[in-house]
């Protein structure tokens, strides 16, 4: 994948390149795209599906949950995914 295009996945938002990810699963579901250009929509495909797991990751180390201590004080706690 060139350079260039590694540039413009890590611009998109998490909505994009999903959009962008849905739209070349349906091209490649069709089965009527080339085999050369098959391959370099996969592996577009493959960058933004990895920005967008990165994207997500992000976005969970953010999430904080309320928790109530044992005085009935609330506080908040990093996001525990377990």
């Amino acid at each position: 994948m060139a350079k260039d295009d590694k540039n413009d996945i890590a611009a998109l938002t998490f909505e994009q390149a999903l959009a962008q990810l849905e739209q070349i699963v349906q091209r490649l579901e069709k089965g009527q795209v080339e085999l050369e250009d098959s391959i370099a929509i996969y592996e577009r495909g493959t960058a933004l599906k990895a920005h967008c797991e990165a994207k997500l990751r992000d976005a969970e180390a953010r999430i904080e949950k309320i928790v109530i201590g044992p005085g009935g004080q609330a506080s908040t706690a990093p996001f525990d995914q377990k």
